[in-house]
């Protein structure tokens, strides 16, 4: 049943009035009384249109400095009534209420005001109560009023009045609701996050916004929605949408970056690294960092932390690649790297990420913080008889730095400030070493001399041995195992030199 509902009474209480006049206008147009309280009744005055102050509607003013203007039963009972329901009419009719057919309040700012660093005083005074009160019973009884809880949807309403000469159908009425309840449910979520950090209770809400729908999910036949504000993210200046597997090795190409403070690049294919390099220019570093493994970089996605000038984006553009990341780019390589119009091109904004990462798992969802910890050579302890040069020391930690990006199990080779291999997502570590030689040597690389960082221990000194021989001088382990001597030992029997970290560095 279609039940239109002809707006006779509205109640008009904002924080944001922009696009509110037309709105208002046309209401009035069509003959609405309008019932207002505090710099709304201003705004709806200023307009030249008569309003009824919400205190002559109760006969109670503002009190408690604002704290109670609305909540009032002449108010919500003009909202909550049930217009087929006799009893109701009757109790209306009693105590002179007015029936409100439409209510168009929006809430305090929240979350922008803990985001400005506000005092906690301040903070608690934006917790909207007469707001998210309104917005609820409007939307409860969707049956006979309109609900408006964003500015978002003064056009849409507007054209919808313009069109149904003053009407709304259930139709439309109920979808309202529904983003009225999106509405109240994501601005409690903010408040209870915010009074959730000390002493947490174990309980997980989110709430976000924004959504972009994807191309597809990981697969083709797979649906997929990021839910979120690239835009805070990134400035795209060129390209098309990203899909959602760009979106995952974007995520981990920005965890991994994060990591280096000297010039630094590196290449991603399916969240591990690929080539990565540290150099005193950041042209340097891309040139190194595509030599680790130009295979693989093919169809990759690169980052940088320094700015992209024209005579690295001349290397760049020799390349075949879906994503590059850059804090800022030159005229100049901004016009070379756009020549091609679906590479896309990112701008990375400074942003604060989220502290927690948490996804789907069995009939639930799992979190954890994230994992911040990075050990450099402060944090090495030297196990063995062979002390680490201090050079060693610095490629041990750039690989800590990479291991710690890198799907378990994982083995990685370093030197120099650069990638030489990796071995990735084996079932074993000795499967993961193996690859990490074979690829080494594919590309020419020797590796002798070179730093070897393993994210979890050795179980057996099997991963010592085979290094050894492969040429490696130094190893790097968290330690944790039973048999940590024995890979010891062979560190000591072979004459290279083992360091301890204390941390693991599981990635699935």
């Amino acid at each position: 049943m279609n039940h239109p509902v002809k707006i006779k009474n509205a109640l008009v209480s904002v924080y944001y009035k922009d696009g509110l006049a037309p709105l208002v206008e046309l209401l009035n147009k069509y003959g609405v009384t309008f019932y207002s309280t505090g710099g709304t009744e201003t705004f709806i005055k200023d307009l030249g249109i008569d309003v009824v102050p919400v205190e002559d509607l109760t006969s109670y003013p503002s009190i408690l400095g604002g704290r109670v203007k609305t909540l009032h039963p002449k108010v919500f009972g003009g909202i909550l009534a049930r217009r087929p329901l006799e009893s109701d009419q009757q109790q209306l009719t009693q105590y002179e209420i007015p029936e409100i057919d439409l209510v168009i309040v929006d809430l305090y700012p929240f979350e922008e005001t803990v985001a400005s660093g506000a005092a906690e005083q301040d903070i608690i005074e934006k917790i909207d109560i007469g707001g998210i009160s309104l917005i609820r019973a409007a939307a409860k009884n969707f049956n006979d009023v309109v609900i408006i809880s964003s500015k978002n949807d003064y056009k849409e309403l507007e054209e919808i009045l313009a069109n149904q000469e003053g009407n709304t159908s259930l139709e439309q009425r109920k979808e309202f609701a529904k983003r009225a309840f999106n509405t109240s449910s994501h601005y409690d979520t903010a408040i209870f996050n915010y009074f959730n950090q000390e002493n947490p209770l174990q309980v997980f809400k989110q709430s976000e916004q924004k959504a972009q729908v994807l191309r597809y999910g990981e697969n083709p036949h797979q649906k997929g929605v990021f839910f979120g504000d690239l835009d805070k993210m990134f400035d795209k200046l060129n390209g098309k949408e990203l899909s959602y597997n760009n979106l995952v090795d974007v995520d981990a190409a920005v965890a991994l970056i994060d990591e280096f403070t000297e010039p630094t690049f590196a290449i991603l294919k399916h969240t591990n690294a690929c080539g990565v390099a540290s150099r005193t220019t950041i042209k340097q570093a891309w040139l190194d960092a595509l030599a680790c493994d130009p295979v693989s970089a093919f169809g990759g996605v690169l980052i940088t932390n320094g700015q992209v000038d024209a005579s690295t984006a001349e290397e760049i553009n020799k390349l075949f690649f879906e994503v590059l990341i850059a804090p800022s780019y030159s005229e100049e390589a901004i016009a070379i790297l756009t020549a091609k119009k679906n590479r896309i091109i990112l701008v990375r904004k400074e942003v604060a990420l989220p502290e927690q990462q948490f996804k789907t798992l069995l009939n639930g969802v799992i979190l954890q913080d994230k994992d911040n910890t990075i050990e450099g050579p402060e944090q090495m302890v030297t196990v063995t008889t062979v002390e680490p040069t201090t050079e060693q020391l610095q490629d041990l930690y750039f690989a800590n730095k990479i291991v710690k990006h890198t799907k378990s199990n994982t083995i990685v080779f370093a030197k120099n400030g650069t990638l030489l291999a990796s071995g990735v997502g084996q079932t074993s570590r000795v499967d993961a070493l193996k690859q990490a030689i074979e690829k080494a040597v594919s590309f020419g690389f020797d590796l002798k001399g070179c730093a070897m960082a393993s994210d979890a221990f050795f179980p057996f000194p099997d991963c010592v041995e085979i290094a050894s021989e492969a040429g490696i001088a130094a190893v790097l382990q968290p330690g944790g195992s039973i048999k940590d001597q024995l890979s010891i030992d062979m560190a000591n029997e072979k004459g290279i030199s083992m360091v301890t970290t204390g941390v693991r560095h599981f990635k699935h």
